[in-house]
């Protein structure tokens, strides 16, 4: 039952009973609602901004869990990367060194994907840096990996040839050692030219011994040239052994291979004279590698004793004038 209001009239000094319309009273529920309706949706605003909705925390929960396993892949990601990295040593300190192959170079296994805009699609991701490293890493090894697949198959097939490779590795002198004038050859190195007279660098080794002395191919390959036009070697002789390896025997006095021909270790090329610019009956040998001139001394390890190997080492040493 609705209680009766009154109201106090000032003028009259009585109390006046308050009648209240219909209209009055729709009004004032609908201001009610009216301001309950506002203090609502303003309540909600401030929440949702506030406070995150069930939608948005299962997402957060969802981000957090990305990123941890985000986190596991590069832990294991930098694991394979360090057994990679052993791989990648072996192959080139060990297992190419083995057959006499070069290591591939730094440049070769660690060639990037270029363009900066290759991980673009990842920009919009909360996590995009840590996404963007992880596909970096993962694309770095994987060419790395396939570098290093092919790098084996290299090495597969030099061991199927290794009987080859050793067959062809320029191993024994070109002169029998018993044949030899002289126990004492002129090495390689600076040496007194024998005719200027200047210090001049001598790219190879000279092994005296009578003129007609045979001389003998010190591994198989195939003669590239046997002619005497070459300035200053004379009559002269140059084998290719394959793998890198070439051979040069000068001042031979007669030539007995042609070029094209195929020759097999201690096989008589040539025999010993004084051709070209000579001062006395020598040959004069040098072992090329990949087109750069090495020390023959390396290279006598089928022909000769330790104590053999040592002297000569010794000897060739204490000579400071060549034969040519």
């Amino acid at each position: 039952m609705n209680k009766v209001k009154y109201r106090f009239n000032t003028k009259s000094l009585t109390y006046e009973k308050v009648s209240v319309t219909f209209k009055e009273r729709f009004w004032k529920v609908l201001s009610y609602l009216a301001t309950g309706l506002v203090f609502a949706t303003l309540t909600i605003l401030v929440s949702r901004k506030i406070l995150p909705s069930p939608s948005e925390k299962k997402q957060d929960r969802e981000i957090e869990a990305l990123s941890f396993q985000y986190n596991i892949v590069n832990e294991k990601l930098k694991e394979m990367e360090q057994v990679l990295q052993d791989l990648e040593e072996r192959d080139d300190n060990i297992y190419r060194s083995i057959f006499e192959a070069e290591p591939l170079p730094k440049s070769m296994r660690n060639a990037g994907y270029g363009g900066s805009d290759r991980y673009s699609q990842f920009d919009n991701y909360d996590n995009a840096e840590l996404m963007k490293q992880t596909a970096e890493r993962l694309d770095k090894i994987g060419k790395r990996l396939y570098v290093q697949s092919r790098s084996f198959d290299e090495v597969v097939k030099l061991a199927k040839s290794k009987e080859q490779l050793i067959n062809s590795i320029p191993a024994i002198m070109p002169i029998n050692k018993k044949d030899l004038s002289h126990a004492v050859t002129s090495g390689f190195g600076w040496r007194t030219h024998p005719i200027y007279k200047t210090q001049e660098f001598h790219p190879g080794m000279d092994f005296t011994a009578v003129q007609g002395t045979p001389i003998y191919s010190t591994g198989d390959g195939v003669v590239e040239r046997a002619d005497n036009m070459a300035q200053g070697y004379g009559n002269h002789v140059v084998i290719n052994h394959g793998f890198g390896y070439q051979t040069l025997y000068g001042h031979m006095s007669r030539i007995k291979c042609k070029a094209g021909e195929k020759v097999k270790r201690g096989q008589l090329i040539g025999y010993v004279g004084s051709t070209g610019l000579s001062t006395a009956p020598h040959v004069h040998y040098e072992v090329i590698k990949n087109g750069n001139k090495t020390n023959p001394i390396s290279y006598y390890y089928s022909d000769l004793s330790p104590l053999q190997y040592q002297q000569l080492v010794e000897n060739s040493k204490n000579v400071t004038q060549s034969f040519d």
